[in-house]
């Protein structure tokens, strides 16, 4: 790829030319198929695993379920965290593989697990629900339904029988969620006081109905030919139902409607939906793995137009849609790489003043970017946030090697060569310093693919996409921008080079650094120790809040509030939201203890504050509204601020988590902070009085079962069904609602006893009030407690900073820990990953130039411009008032590939001149009169690929910009050092390897040895 094929390509100038139509009609078709993303796709290994205990306490749970499910399942191998949330009535566990484990194996080896483990669970559990968890991230679309003249029940059915069942059979839909709404239901609501009058317990009523209304296989009948036996007892409808007969304990029957009022209607709502404070039935779209939002979204409104064709009485109204900010953002991408590429063209016309010699450079862009489509597509990627990222990236990059290129052949045709001879003595000379430059950039960029943990599936496109931009740019250079030139440029009289003033101030100057070597080093180290003296000074981060014109806001509810007052406290906190202007809509999803809010702001440019600005000006509105904690969460879903405290001692372990909660309060950088720990779930406790109990034989599993029934109903799983129009209707039998809150009521229930009769509920229970948690959490195997916040005015790194400094931190009590976790779990693989990517990138790059130039010294002189980049990068972001994140991490990590190309460019021209005779002082004025303008010429290109980024323009602006300011302050500064410094440690280098040169011959001389010693 260096000397020859270049000199091939311009001699054979078909077989190139054929090479990039095929290699840009393959990136052309890949690019029709990449899917557009928010995020890449990642395959995470976590399987959850649910157990449902109806009526069970979350401690009950802990005790019963968790421990033994977490005892069972930390034995597997590969597995990382453990989470368990114990909920009433349920117990969720979470189990985290570490990335390598397939997650085909992960799957199998939870269901052994879980099947050894099984028979050690309470009688009243249900089987193991083992379900694989795809992490793509959260709903990107989310609509209300309504119709004139239907009900919330119709419009429920109508989802989930009807427009889920049409948008599941689209290509790329995962799942569709229902939100809001109720679901059908025959509900058999008995009357206490006349199941007391006949002696009946509630649950000996629920057991009459579902053995009576249950469809069983009978068996075959070969009479007449072979035919199966099945006993319906599930038919008959409302009227066999209410006619079905209830056996009493003296033997005699009673039917089913002298005991209870029969109803087919709605189910008992556990949440509301609401939009701007009315009633709605929504549905959210969830994207396939790997699938295109952008093509879901088409697809899903294709899908609703031909349904609001079928039932004109549909109305759907689209409240939240994810997928405009992935199309703003890969719009704002793509003009980025567009308008840097065409500030870089405009830098070599201003340079070149050659038109023709500028359509080729202007030419090295497409041709570089549309064949990385092709490897893209190859690789499994998406045209998401990080891929065009990559691409944003390498906007003024790609075009580098082209001027290179192009340069020198122009100045070899002023020397008075034709074009065609000026392409192949021109391609000669630059060809080590092209290759070796891009080659930086890819042992650069490269480790990044592959750095560990979850950041590192995420950073594997970035990586890779600059690769193989940079790769296709090289390509470009070395066949086509040589071969185009050859034939394409116009012959121009020779002309002697004559020097500016500009030219002859730096020739002057680089003549007092290279004379003065220890001196201009001396400078150096002080503006490299002043350089790294500002990192204190920048606030730390890890992604910046973007401007996505939605917020999304958890409030937090006292466990045991009921619904209706909680309908009553949202619709408090939408009233104040509705007052400002910023606010289009409100979208509410109310359930106890969390309900959440969607508010939907108008577009960017018609408010004056910003997303982050509008949430800072309301919270303290939201936060007069009693009885809640609403605060904002961040893109991930997630509080922006996540403490973990861990321990075995629940008492300890929750009075550390109420302290830190308080002391957090007094921290300016935090604000809105929650503790589940503060949270107690009123409750009202069955004490069996063990004697009397004992002596009717009335077991505790009997009344828990008796007040679940009488209060709820089974459990959904078990309730029977009876068929009504197409429809497996439940039948749920309970007391009657009104009867719940009378405390005398539930005392006067009828359990039953062993001898088949039945006494009052308090003839062997004591009813006590109290509370318990509103659920218990648990993680890695111990009681875990998370205090959540919103970030103030200061950064996550900043935040965490100061919580860390807090005293109740600083003297935890035995047993008590505190766990990284959340976006700080993240942040500190992220940071580390990044670290040891460009330990291993810049030793990388030393080999890469070791094994091009076969020297183990010069390559030390390229590598010294590393850090003279990180003065104006820190400079640039503290000027800008911008944190030291992910964003301006990347841009460090670019810097270094592209501050070695420019020094790379410098050396590669004193080694060339040495080698051919000139005196090294000689060597390095030649080297800065000849490569200066390229080196420039790159840089302003690069400064200009990046300005559309660094002005802020488009979506993701927020994340983009740190990163674009680092690199145009890194690359400023590092060039105008590279170009005083680097002669200096040139001479330093130099005179060193010559030194060891001698020391090293004077080592092998050999002393001549005569014949008369050998004889």
């Amino acid at each position: 790829m260096n000397v020859g094929i270049s000199a091939w390509a311009i001699r054979q100038p078909v077989a190139p030319l054929v090479i990039f139509l095929l290699l840009a009609v393959l990136g052309i078709l890949a690019w029709n198929k990449l899917p557009v993303q928010g995020m890449p796709s990642i395959v995470i290994p976590l399987i959850n695993v649910t157990i449902t205990q109806a009526g069970a306490s979350p401690e009950d749970l802990e005790r019963q379920v968790a421990r033994r499910v977490e005892s069972s399942l930390s034995g597997i191998s590969g597995v990382k965290h453990l989470t368990t949330v114990c909920s009433p009535g349920m117990s969720s566990t979470t189990v985290e593989f570490q990335l390598e484990t397939p997650v085909d194996r992960a799957v199998s080896d939870v269901q052994q697990a879980m099947s050894q483990v099984r028979p050690s669970l309470p009688a009243g559990a249900l089987e193991p629900v083992i379900q694989r968890i795809d992490v793509t991230g959260g709903a990107v679309r989310t609509y209300v339904v309504g119709g004139e003249g239907h009900s919330i029940e119709a419009l429920s059915w109508f989802i989930d029988d009807v427009i889920a069942r049409r948008l599941l059979s689209i290509a790329g839909i995962a799942k569709i969620e229902r939100q809001g709404g109720v679901a059908r239901e025959i509900q058999v609501r008995l009357d206490p006081a006349r199941l007391a009058a006949r002696g009946l317990s509630a649950s000996v009523v629920d057991e009459q109905v579902r053995s009576a209304w249950t469809d069983v296989p009978g068996g075959r009948f070969d009479g007449g030919g072979e035919r199966s036996i099945r006993v319906l007892g599930a038919s008959g409808g409302l009227p066999a139902l209410s006619a079905t007969r209830i056996r009493l304990p003296n033997g005699r029957t009673v039917a089913l409607d002298e005991l209870a009022s029969i109803s087919d209607g709605a189910a008992e709502a556990n949440s509301l939906a609401r939009l701007d404070g009315k009633t709605v039935v929504a549905f959210a779209v969830y994207p396939a793995k790997g699938a295109s939002e952008v093509r879901v979204a088409e697809r899903v409104d294709a899908e609703l137009v031909k349904i609001r064709a079928e039932y004109p009485w549909v109305e759907s109204e689209l409240v939240v849609d994810m997928v405009a900010y992935t199309k703003d953002t890969f719009r704002s991408a793509i003009e980025a790489l567009v308008e840097g590429a065409l500030l870089a063209v405009l830098v070599v016309w201003i340079f070149l003043r050659e038109w023709r010699a500028t359509v080729i450079v202007a030419i090295a862009i497409p041709l570089s970017v549309i064949p990385t489509f092709a490897a893209m597509q190859a690789c499994g990627f998406s045209l998401n946030g990080i891929s065009l990222l990559a691409l944003s990236l390498v906007s003024g990059i790609l075009v580098d090697d082209a001027i290179v290129e192009i340069e020198n052949i122009v100045r070899y045709q002023r020397l008075g060569m034709t074009p065609y001879r000026a392409s192949l003595i021109a391609a000669d000379r630059i060809g080590l310093a092209v290759v070796a430059t891009t080659m930086t950039i890819v042992a650069v960029f490269l480790p990044v693919s592959f750095m560990g943990g979850i950041p590192g599936k995420y950073f594997m496109e970035f990586g890779l996409t600059v690769t193989f931009a940079v790769i296709a740019s090289l390509i470009v250079a070395r066949l086509l921008t040589p071969l185009i030139a050859a034939y394409g440029l116009s012959a121009v009289a020779a002309q002697e080079p004559e020097p500016g003033r500009i030219a002859k101030a730096y020739e002057k100057f680089l003549s007092a650094t290279i004379d003065h070597p220890v001196r201009t080093l001396l400078v150096g180290l002080l503006l490299l120790i002043g350089s790294f003296s500002l990192v204190p000074l920048l606030p730390s981060g890890f992604i910046a809040s973007g401007d996505r014109s939605l917020a999304v806001a958890q409030v937090d509810l006292p466990p045991g509030t009921p619904l209706a007052q909680a309908d009553a406290t949202i619709a408090e906190l939408v009233k104040r939201l509705r007052v400002y202007a910023e606010v289009d809509s409100v979208y509410t999803s109310i359930a106890v203890p969390r309900s959440q809010l969607l508010i939907r702001l108008v577009p960017r440019d018609q408010r004056n504050r910003t997303q982050q600005e509008f949430q800072r000006a309301v919270r303290s509105d939201l936060e007069q509204v009693p009885d809640q904690r609403c605060g904002f969460l961040a893109e991930n879903g997630q509080k922006e601020v996540q403490i973990l405290l861990t321990g075995d001692d629940a008492e300890a372990l929750t009075a550390s988590a109420r302290t830190l909660a308080t002391q957090m309060r007094g921290l300016s950088e935090v604000a809105n902070v929650s503790s589940a720990a503060e949270l107690a779930r009123p409750e009202i406790r069955l004490v069996p009085r063990s004697d009397a109990a004992a002596q009717l034989g009335v077991s505790a599993q009997s009344i828990a079962q008796l007040s679940r029934i009488a209060t709820l109903g089974n459990d959904d799983l078990l309730l029977p069904k009876m068929e009504l129009a197409g429809r497996q209707v439940p039948v749920r039998v309970l007391v009657d609602p009104r009867w719940r809150a009378d405390a005398d009521m539930l005392a006067g229930l009828r359990v039953p006893t062993a001898t088949g009769g039945s006494v009052p509920l308090a003839a062997v229970v004591d009813v006590v009030p109290g509370s318990s948690p509103g659920s218990v959490e648990r993680y890695d195997r111990s009681r875990r407690v998370e205090i959540g916040a919103d970030l103030g005015k200061a950064t996550l790194g900043d935040a965490l900073k100061a919580v860390n400094d807090l005293p109740v931190l600083k003297s935890l009590p035995p047993g008590v820990r505190l766990v990284t976790a959340g976006d700080a779990e993240v942040m500190g693989e992220l940071f580390m990953g990044f670290a040891i990517a460009m330990a291993l990138g810049a030793l990388l790059v030393y080999l890469v130039l070791v094994l091009l130039y076969r020297d183990f010294l010069h390559p030390v002189t390229i590598l010294v411009a590393l850090p003279l980049s990180a003065g104006g990068a820190f400079g640039a972001l503290l000027l800008a008032n911008m944190a030291l994140d992910l964003s301006s991490l990347i841009g460090l990590l670019m810097l270094m590939g592209i501050v070695c190309k420019n020094t790379i460019l410098l050396v590669d021209a004193a080694l060339a001149g040495m080698r051919e005779g000139l005196p090294r002082r000689a060597a390095l004025l030649q080297a800065g009169a000849t490569r200066s303008r390229p080196i420039i010429m790159t840089t302003l290109a690069m400064v200009g690929g990046m300005l559309p980024i660094a002005l802020g323009l488009g979506a993701d602006s927020a994340f983009r910009r740190p990163m674009a300011m680092a690199v145009i302050g890194g690359l400023v500064t590092s060039t105008v050092l590279s170009l005083v410094l680097v002669p200096a440690v040139f001479v330093a280098v130099d005179g060193l390897r010559q030194r060891l040169a001698r020391w090293g011959s004077r080592l092998i001389t050999v002393p001549e040895v005569s014949e008369r010693d050998n004889g």
